[in-house]
């Protein structure tokens, strides 16, 4: 078990910077996902770790040991790609005992620790098949349990799901969570999807353009953005934005956007009495915005006119896509409304789940 530190580590490709002043510490046997766009350097943080790639500057560590310097096989890590890579003319059993017996250890040891991982997987019926001979499924356990045998302190995971279909990712997902829990090590997992982020992280860390934007707990990356990248990127579908200013209407805060005026809950009011006058962006989930006959009870709303453009049935719920002047929004509304394409429509948005944000910084206003 170990934790691991990064301290203002930077990594750049000539004058590309790809990892840019990387401060983070990850705890022992968390779980730590590493999210963030294609190309935001997500991967490269993980190589980093894993003594593939050499950082820059600025210094990594495993428990309170500086690795910089180490080999990737004296890190004490086990990585698992997003291609399987395994050999195709070795058994399941052999794919798992090879790194094992590159180093020499004992038959009975590697027996055991095969047997043992194998059983953890479910795959111990497998292991005198061949790769060719095996689902994308099994072949990905195949792969965690080579890691596995390994015993390592930590675990690399580098979007291990992305080459399964839809219905083994979610069930493949729920076992990565049950392996973790089982082996009470620390796991670090890079994905760009944010559900899987969202439903197996004990922490998230949003990286974007090599910067890391926020580190924090699911609900509170939802719940709390730090900033629009944050907002926009954690949630499906995406938070909505609308451009606007505050003012004072009737002695009440109000924002004005687009040809709509949106009154501020009084009770939230306090922190945003400077921005009076200031370009701001109000951000609303698509679920904090409700069809106005399925209003839930004791919340503050206020209703915005629009005409749907595109209403999506999805079986428990209807996303509208909603046109207000320039601006266009999303509402995930009750399934039972009966608003159609064209219709014109009200809408009621829960004020009590607004998010503002400085329209220069793109920073959360608290």
């Amino acid at each position: 078990m170990a934790s691991v530190t990064f301290k203002h580590v930077f990594k750049k490709y000539g004058e590309a910077t790809v990892v840019n002043d990387l401060d983070i510490h990850i705890e022992d046997k968390e779980f730590l996902v590493l999210v963030g766009p294609s190309g935001c350097g997500k991967t490269t943080v993980l190589r980093l770790l894993a003594g593939l790639e050499e950082a820059t500057s600025g210094e990594i560590y495993i428990d309170d040991r500086l690795v910089n310097d180490a080999a990737p096989k004296d890190r004490d890590i086990a990585m698992v790609f997003q291609s399987y890579a395994l050999y195709p003319h070795l058994s399941v059993y052999d794919n798992m005992a090879f790194g094992l017996k590159l180093r020499k250890t004992p038959k009975d040891e590697i027996k055991r620790r095969v047997t043992e991982a194998a059983e953890i997987l479910g795959i111990q019926d497998l292991l005198q098949r061949k790769p060719r001979q095996l689902s994308g499924g099994q072949r990905q356990r195949v792969a965690v349990g080579r890691a596995i045998v390994r015993e390592p302190k930590v675990f690399l995971f580098d979007e291990p799901l992305s080459n399964l279909d839809a219905k083994l990712r979610v069930q493949t997902r729920a076992e990565i969570s049950k392996l973790h829990q089982r082996l009470q090590t620390t796991f670090i997992y890079v994905t760009h999807d944010q559900t899987e982020a969202m439903t197996m992280a004990t922490r998230i860390a949003v990286i974007n353009k090599g910067v890391l934007q926020q580190l924090d707990t699911p609900h509170n990356l939802y719940a709390y953005p730090a900033n629009m990248f944050v907002a926009d990127f954690i949630g499906s579908p995406s938070m909505n934005f609308f451009r606007g200013t505050l003012e004072q209407k009737n002695g009440a805060l109000a924002m004005r956007a687009g040809n709509f005026n949106i009154a501020i809950p009084p009770a939230l009011a306090q922190p945003y009495q400077s921005y009076v006058g200031t370009p701001i962006v109000f951000g609303i989930r698509p679920e904090n915005i409700h069809a106005t006959e399925f209003i839930p009870a004791n919340i503050n709303t206020e209703t915005v006119s629009a005409t749907v453009d595109v209403a999506e049935l999805m079986g428990n719920e209807t996303f509208l896509y909603l046109m207000n002047a320039s601006d266009t929004f999303i509402a995930r509304v009750d399934p039972r409304t009966k608003a159609h394409v064209g219709d014109q429509v009200t809408v009621a948005f829960d004020m009590d789940q607004l998010h503002l944000f400085n329209a220069a910084t793109e920073q959360a206003i608290r």
